[in-house]
């Protein structure tokens, strides 16, 4: 991608009406676009992240089983009618034709409608267990809409749901999905804590969120300082200073974090409102007993970059990034024909190699072309410029201050060997 023809572009000063950090960045650097409080656009640069973010959670989705499928974004109101969630605080509601109440919601769950997909095709034991799962853009009547992409009104969400003939059987697949979801956030470069939390609107009983623990969180979890337990503290007894409850011997201390998922065991409270019934092996006819799990892909976004920023922009983590590499075209100056020829060439190069390169190629000062490859945080920053010689550039990692002056087949080892996700 030839940065001179990317429409979107770098902004210096912080936008007035932001006062999140990664919004911050991510309208400076050109990768988001605010429409409404807690409403963004995805312009070229977001979306390449979007799509490497959820990329890796349909590796990992997939692993478990899951089914990706597509579920529509407009609900009739009889399904969250039969569940008892239409007059739930943050659901969306619309009228249709001439009608003056409300008939139809906009998506911010899936249980009822997967539930009655369900009850379509499940009949028998052997016809379970199964998941699916679909990345899709859900709505919240959300009233704090100020943290940037981390809680917004309108975002993106992966939601899986699980079916099984037990109790025993979705806790064997709960513990699996959790083990995915872990390796979802350490490829992203987060380290999640999983929490004890509360149903909420989805179930009565516990849930379990994965915290990462950080300043601008808005949850207050209580945390072991040696085997990690935790637990929120809506539904927490637990205090800083305490011993952990597993006998670890840590302690408990207090921390502010954020959330990037949660897992729910629902029970058969969806099957039992839907009539979700199978034929067991004995021949009586039970309720399914369901879970679901969900992460906010666009809220994973921010929460990233609230992570990783320093005073100068965004420092992506390899599995994230737009790109892998940022290569600025440095020369003696603008219509510099030579430098243009010499950049050219690392370009096409990266290009063969299998790199993923943004090329800075605007008639723009060195000065500027830093500034924005900062700015922007993809992990290598490449500076082709004749002076160095034929065939070498500069090369920097943008978690590091040093440069160095490297051959190209060094430099494709080294992006390729350090990139690994």
């Amino acid at each position: 991608m030839r940065q001179s023809k990317l429409f979107s572009k770098t902004e210096r000063t912080p936008p007035k009406d932001e006062a999140a950090r990664n919004a911050e960045l991510l309208v400076r650097g050109g990768f988001i676009y605010k429409n409404s409080a807690g409403i963004y656009s995805y312009l070229p640069l977001g979306l390449r992240v979007i799509r490497n973010l959820s990329a890796i959670i349909r590796e990992e989705m997939d692993a478990v089983g899951g089914q990706e499928v597509l579920m529509s974004a407009l609900h009739d109101k009889k399904y969250l009618t039969a569940s008892g969630r239409w007059d739930v605080d943050v659901v969306y509601k619309a009228t249709a034709g001439g009608e003056r109440e409300p008939h139809f919601n906009l998506s911010w769950t899936h249980e009822e409608i997967m539930s009655e997909v369900a009850a379509r095709y499940v009949s028998s034991y052997q016809d379970l267990p199964f998941a699916a799962y679909q990345i899709q853009t859900k709505f919240r009547h959300e009233p704090r809409a100020k943290s940037g992409l981390i809680r917004g009104r309108e975002f993106l969400m992966k939601d899986l749901y699980s079916f099984h003939a037990t109790e025993e059987d979705l806790r064997a697949y709960y513990a699996k999905v959790g083990d995915a979801y872990r390796r979802i956030f350490e490829r992203c470069g987060l380290h999640a804590i999983y929490t004890l939390a509360a149903g909420g609107d989805f179930t009565a009983g516990n849930t379990h969120e994965f915290q990462v623990i950080a300043p601008i969180g808005e949850d207050t979890i209580f945390v072991c300082g040696s085997c990690e337990y935790a637990e929120n503290e809506e539904v927490s007894k637990l205090a800083e200073g305490d011993s952990c409850p597993t006998k670890c011997g840590g302690v408990i201390r207090r921390e502010k974090a954020v959330e990037v998922g949660n897992i729910f065991p629902l029970g058969t409270k969806y099957a039992e409102a839907f009539n979700l019934k199978f034929t067991d092996r004995d021949s009586s006819q039970k309720f399914v007993v369901m879970g679901s799990y969900g992460i906010g892909v666009s809220r994973l976004m921010g929460v990233i970059v609230e992570m990783f920023n320093d005073e100068a922009g965004i420092r992506w983590p390899a599995a994230a990034a737009p790109f892998r590499a940022h290569l600025l075209a440095l020369g003696g100056g603008a219509g510099d024909e030579a430098a243009r020829k010499h950049a050219d060439a690392v370009y096409e190069y990266l290009q063969r190699s299998g790199i993923e390169v943004l090329y800075d190629d605007r008639d723009a000062s060195a000065g500027q072309k830093f500034a924005d490859a900062d700015l922007i945080g993809i992990p290598w920053r490449i500076v082709a410029s004749p002076k160095l010689g034929d065939g070498a550039v500069e090369v920097k990692a943008r978690d590091t201050k040093e440069a160095k002056t490297v051959s190209l087949k060094e430099l494709i080892v080294e992006i390729k060997e350090h990139s690994k996700v």
